[in-house]
């Protein structure tokens, strides 16, 4: 198999780019898929290549700004070890069911439920107060409910993982959005790679492609996850609420 099959030098150069943008706004808001897919299926890979090469290049993101979350003590991880557990089982079970149900249906919500995430996080400021007072959970009650549901999502269609995971932990367990966004990563990673492992015996992931694509997203997110800490009020609302919306208008135009 040849690195980069029929993909001229411009068409990677093209994906490069296209990578480092996602994982800067990944880093940020999560969303960088809504780039990525669509740009992998237009240079000539069909939906399921463009699927599971995208978990390929995606893992390099979200490994990234953990790495960098990590280093920084933004996040523990000996405090996470359950919820990394479930969420792997949780993308294991997903994408294992990939090839035996039709997402079409399950597809045709993500609209609605992403407009939803974008309302929440426009509303944020005000209900997060009152959320705080009513809803708290621990870690491992967290790992078991939104752990495993959430990493079954991603493991079965993907798109809003990160504002999903950053909406959770705002919600449940009254982290800033800062620390939401930090720990996400650790749990979008796990996600990304569980989800791998499997599309790797399907021979359906790029390997040169999404390897070129993956040190995009590396640098990408590195200077995403800097600013995360840097101006974290400021910019993760807003292109959390942008990706959302941009997101939904893509799914609802394609379908």
């Amino acid at each position: 198999m040849e690195l980069f099959s029929d993909f001229s030098i411009w068409v990677v150069l093209g994906l490069f780019a296209a990578a480092f943008l996602a994982g800067l706004i990944d880093a940020l808001a999560g969303g960088g898929g809504l780039i990525t897919v669509p740009v992998l299926i237009a240079a000539g890979a069909s939906p399921v290549e463009a699927l599971a090469t995208n978990k390929l290049q995606g893992c390099a993101g979200t490994l990234s700004a953990s790495y960098h979350f990590v280093r920084t003590k933004q996040v523990s991880l000996s405090s996470m070890r359950i919820p990394i557990l479930m969420t792997a089982l949780g993308s294991f079970s997903g994408t294992l069911l990939v090839s035996y149900i039709d997402s079409g249906i399950l597809i045709k919500m993500i609209p609605a439920i992403l407009i939803g995430v974008a309302i929440f996080f426009y509303l944020l400021p005000t209900l997060q107060p009152l959320v705080a007072k009513l809803v708290r959970i621990n870690m491992t009650q967290f790992a078991f409910l939104a752990g495993f549901s959430i990493g079954f999502y991603d493991g079965l269609i993907g798109p809003g993982t990160g504002a999903f995971f950053s909406t959770a932990f705002i919600c449940l367990m009254g982290f800033s959005i800062i620390s939401a966004t930090a720990h996400t990563k650790i749990l979008n990673a796990t996600s990304n790679i569980a989800s791998l492992i499997l599309f790797s015996f399907t021979g359906n992931v790029l390997w040169g492609i999404g390897i070129v694509m993956g040190i995009g997203q590396w640098f990408g997110a590195q200077i995403g996850s800097r600013l995360v800490i840097s101006r974290g009020q400021q910019l993760i609302r807003p292109l959390v609420i942008v990706m959302c919306i941009a997101l939904s208008i893509k799914l609802l135009t394609s379908s």
